[in-house]
């Protein structure tokens, strides 16, 4: 997507995406044995061969990564299990065929037992391949370190806030760490802040507006997850339909006219100096809290992102 400046805003899928790839590949591999596998030679794919021989028995998610679970063939005792885990980064995909792709962007594809192939697509390349022993993480330190996710039941404003407290950096630079909290990226912790109506470049948060943004994390997220993710132009569910509505949020929606960088991110919104309805100004010594962006109507079909992640049935 390109702001009005001309600057490239890359749309990276966030926990609502992953979880819905999980969701729609686990009916189509779930139960299936890897046979092969070939995979580009960079550091970041070839580890995807290392799942050839071993037989999915699930699919979980944490954060932004899919962690498909393999069980060996035949059954040994004890099972030494192993997860083959998948980040999407930027442009990555999965699909699920029945003759291999022609695809210059394939870095890896697993052929199955009854005939068909797992795909992994990525033009830019910022996805991950990784087969390791399950719950072992220490190679891979952003998954190593995640915090909690956000339907975990511990996790309460006091909590949170104690999390986002930890530093001095912008607040949305530490949602983007993925330390205070799991899965969320440039899109939805733009709309979260929005509604809770904090400031993405703000350094110190209350307890009380912590509890907002935490609130409001979860309600965006929610809503996503309910659309099968936002609406990008290249997402298609299992059956190549896009999600089933569009998810319009007021913080993303037409690209706002004064865009700016918080840390290394573009955000999407446009700040204001006036309160916004229906939520109190900042309290004497908090600091953080401003009006929210004012909404900017241009004409939109939805975000756009070349290549999202898809899954794709047997055909």
């Amino acid at each position: 997507m390109l702001l009005l400046t001309g600057h490239y805003v890359g749309l990276v899928p966030e926990l609502p995406e992953v979880e819905t790839v999980r969701r729609q590949l686990v009916p189509l591999i779930v139960g299936t044995r890897i046979t092969g596998c070939d995979a580009h030679p960079s550091s970041r794919f070839r580890d995807a061969t290392l799942a050839t021989g071993y037989r999915i028995h699930r699919i979980n998610r944490r954060g932004k990564y899919l962690l498909v679970g393999l069980l060996p063939v035949p059954p040994a005792d004890p099972i030494p299990t192993r997860e083959l885990v998948i980040h999407l980064g930027m442009t990555g995909g999965v699909s699920v065929c029945s003759s291999p792709p022609n695809d210059p962007y394939l870095r890896a594809c697993w052929s199955l037992e009854d005939g068909r192939y797992m795909a992994f697509r990525d033009i830019r390349r910022f996805g991950r391949l990784a087969v390791v022993a399950t719950g072992e993480y220490s190679l891979l330190p952003t998954l190593h370190r995640l915090g909690p996710e956000p339907s975990d039941p511990s996790l309460d404003g006091a909590a949170f806030h104690s999390a986002l407290s930890s530093s001095r950096r912008h607040v949305k630079t530490k949602l983007l760490s993925q330390r205070p909290i799991a899965g969320v990226g440039n899109i939805y912790a733009d709309e979260a802040l929005w509604r809770a109506g904090i400031n993405p470049a703000a350094r110190r948060v209350g307890r009380e507006r912590a509890t907002m943004l935490l609130d409001s994390i979860r309600e965006v997220l929610g809503e996503a997850l309910a659309n099968n993710g936002t609406t990008l132009r290249d997402y298609r569910t299992p059956v190549a339909n896009r999600a089933a509505t569009r998810t319009a949020w007021t913080a993303t929606d037409g690209v706002a006219s004064r865009a700016g960088r918080v840390g290394r991110r573009w955000r999407h919104d446009s700040w204001t100096s006036g309160p916004r309805r229906g939520v109190a100004p900042a309290r004497p010594g908090e600091t953080g809290r401003v009006g929210g962006p004012s909404r900017v109507h241009l004409p939109t079909t939805g975000h756009n992102l070349r290549s999202s992640p898809c899954v794709v049935p047997a055909s």
